[in-house]
């Protein structure tokens, strides 16, 4: 049986923001939160980027980790007693390009105690047909929430929420910045500027319909508030989330 995504308190991380587990020690409170997201996890282990990369830019920062992780199968060995044991739901973000091994990674949370979602990210400009087959082999009991760029979540999110998918949530955008030695480098793009356009697409979405989760430029409690306001079922945290001054309480 189907079970629901629900969130008590409609605050959580981002994925790549957290780390794997709750932890305490960080120094971060989570009290505010309903659910905590877990970094991104691949079927085999992934070594980080031989270039980790930050670049600053007015309003924000690109970001290129090659987001590594142990794997799944040393993840469950290392985490799932953590995940079990924590007073949050537990949503677990794959990395999700090849359908056979997203759905063999899904069956295999499918067991695991308090995950109360899988959340699917995917490599930029996968085609609308892979995602739509990702979605078709992985449905099952788990909730499956897709993490869309802007670009996507209206153009193909009532289709995913329609064969079945719970919810969707927006992705971190994509871009492309000089380094100090100048190459031109790719990665995740974070901070304030980007609340204006991904507030825009949450107020769009809510309008046709689609469960969606806001993420994106959120830097305060009151871009959260503003996009729960439009209609957002819930919003995800990123890199606010590593300034001590931030406090979403």
């Amino acid at each position: 049986m189907k079970r629901d995504l629900y969130f008590s308190k409609p605050l959580m991380n981002a994925a790549g923001s957290l780390g794997f587990v709750p932890d305490t020690r960080a120094g971060i409170s989570l009290d505010s939160f309903g659910a905590f997201v877990t970094n991104p996890l691949s079927l085999r282990p992934r070594h980080p980027t031989a270039e980790p990369t930050v670049i600053e830019y007015q309003g924000g920062f690109l970001l290129h980790t090659g987001l590594p992780n142990p794997g799944i199968h040393a993840a469950l060995k290392k985490y799932s007693a953590k995940w079990t044991r924590s007073e949050l739901p537990i949503i677990v973000h794959l990395m999700a390009d090849r359908p056979e091994e997203t759905q063999h990674m899904v069956r295999m949370l499918e067991t695991q105690e308090n995950v109360m979602a899988v959340e699917l990210g995917f490599a930029p400009l996968l085609a609308n047909d892979i995602l739509m087959l990702t979605l078709e082999m992985c449905l099952g009991e788990i909730p499956l929430i897709f993490s869309l760029p802007v670009e996507q979540v209206l153009s193909l999110g009532p289709r995913l929420i329609q064969d079945g998918a719970q919810a969707i949530s927006v992705a971190a955008p994509r871009g492309a910045l000089v380094n100090e030695n100048k190459q031109v480098m790719t990665g995740r793009l974070l901070g304030p500027a980007l609340f204006a356009q991904t507030l825009d697409t949450v107020q769009s979405a809510a309008k046709l319909g689609i469960p969606i989760i806001g993420a994106g430029g959120v830097w305060s409690k009151e871009n959260a508030d503003t996009m729960l306001s439009v209609g957002a079922m819930a919003v995800q945290v990123d890199a606010a989330l590593w300034n001590p001054a931030t406090n979403f309480i």
